[in-house]
């Protein structure tokens, strides 16, 4: 159940029969070509609220991703193990584990 929809990606190619080839960010080892079903149209917001801001890119260090911890909002003992629920900077609530 994780997004299926990151953000806009300008179409730099229109190869034909209904395949496009995206701008994707570099640091993504994925082949750039897509056909257009599994493409969607972006649609700007009609309201002021509807806005929702783009998560800041996470920084690659060594092809890893790596986030910046703005706070750790829980911890809890699992096992021998302790787990902490982390809150990202640049991030909302919803994007916390």
């Amino acid at each position: 159940m994780d997004n299926k929809r990151y953000r806009p990606f300008r179409i730099s190619k229109d190869i034909g029969l209904r395949v496009f080839q995206l701008e994707l960010p570099e640091r993504w080892a994925i082949h750039n070509v897509f056909n257009k079903d599994l493409l969607t149209q972006c649609v700007e917001p009609k309201f002021k609220g509807q806005h929702e801001e783009l998560a800041p890119p996470p920084t690659i260090i060594n092809e890893e991703e790596e986030y910046e911890v703005e706070e750790v909002r829980k911890h809890r003992k699992q096992g021998r193990e302790i787990q902490y629920l982390m809150h990202w900077k640049g991030y909302g609530d919803e994007h916390d584990q």
